[in-house]
This record gives structure tokens, C-alpha cells and sequence, in this order.
């Protein structure tokens, strides 16, 4: 339905890459680096809005449509980016594991002078687990990649996740209920 749009998306991440196309959108890759610090005083989905809008910020695209966003984890009030190295990622797990916490996404989406920006949350629940399953996924999915050190849509998402409330999407990184619409406004 909006297969006409002429989007640039702003990320190397492959899961938003496979959501946008299950949306069945024509796009292209477009990378620049960006600092993604932020200001210590933000909330959660502001951070993610923030960084989310420092990437776009980064872009000059006359006519297409640019889509940038960011995730993170929060979980009692502490913000967990993408781990750094192996025990940085145990660590993260190892704080998840019985627990619950919340993903927020942030999305730009700028056309010339256009620009909009939203966000999402969803609380996901896991059960407890083990030291040697941490091992496991870490050694056999390497997630340093994704913010909280897991990915929903691999085995730690089919085999840990009890439950989630709110956007699945959203926890793989694209809130694509909420962009589609945002699509269709432009």
C-alpha cells in the first residue's frame, strides 16, 4: 500500500531491515555515524527519542523519506544498551533473568523540512534462568548487538520470554504498528 514511498532507513540493524520489508516497503540502507551519548536527566523513552533523532539530524535527503530508531532496555530505573563484550552481556542477562523490564523504541521519520518522532514501550517478563544458559546463548547467538544483550524473535525469546505486554515489534526494534501510521500521515 506504500510501496511508493521512497524511504532511506538510517540502520544496520537486520531485524528492522526484515520488518520493513514484511511491511512490504521499497527502501534502501543508508549509514552515517552518530554519537549516541545523551543528557543524563532523560527518561527512558526520551533517551531513545533523543538518540533517535540525532541520527536523523545526520541525514539531508531531498524527497525521501528518512526513518532512524533507537532501542533500549530499562529495568529498575537502569538504562542497558548493547553489552560492550562477553561479560558485559552475562551481567545484563544475568539482571533480566526472573524479572521484568521495558523496551522503548524511539523512530524519526523526516521528509525535507517534515519531521516526526515517537516512541514505544513494552514490558516483558522472563522467567529465571540458569548461568549455563546465559553461557549458551551468549557463545551461540552473540546478541552484542542488541540492547539488553537478547533478541525476542531467536531462542532467548522462544525459550525465556513467559509473556510481553505491548508491540512484539517493538522489542525487535521497530514499533511497525505505530510507523505505519506515521507513514500513512505523510
Amino acid at each position: 500500500m506504500l510501496k511508493h514511498l521512497p524511504i532511506i532507513l538510517a540502520s544496520k540493524s537486520p531485524r528492522r531491515q526484515e520488518l520493513l520489508s514484511l511491511m512490504d516497503l521499497n527502501f534502501r540502507v543508508e549509514l552515517k555515524d552518530v554519537d549516541e551519548s545523551y543528557p543524563g536527566n532523560l527518561e527512558p523513552a526520551e533517551i531513545a527519542v533523543y538518540i533517535a533523532e540525532q541520527k536523523a539530524k545526520a541525514f539531508e535527503a531531498a524527497g525521501e523519506i528518512v526513518i532512524t530508531a533507537d532501542t533500549i532496555v530499562a529495568i529498575n530505573g537502569e538504562i542497558l544498551g548493547k553489552p560492550k563484550d562477553v561479560a558485559q552481556a552475562r551481567e545484563m542477562l544475568r539482571k533480566l533473568s526472573g524479572e521484568k523490564h521495558e523496551v522503548f523504541t524511539g523512530v524519526t521519520l523526516v521528509k525535507g523540512e517534515y519531521i516526526e518522532s515517537f516512541f514505544d514501550r513494552t514490558t516483558v517478563y522472563f522467567r529465571e534462568v540458569t548461568a549455563d544458559e546465559i553461557d549458551f546463548y551468549i557463545e551461540n547467538y552473540k546478541p552484542f548487538d542488541k540492547a539488553g544483550s537478547y533478541g525476542i524473535q531467536d531462542w532467548w525469546g522462544n525459550t525465556v520470554v513467559q509473556r510481553i505486554e505491548g508491540s512484539y515489534t517493538n522489542v525487535m526494534g521497530l514499533p511497525t504498528e505505530k510507523l505505519y501510521q506515521a507513514l500513512l500521515r505523510l
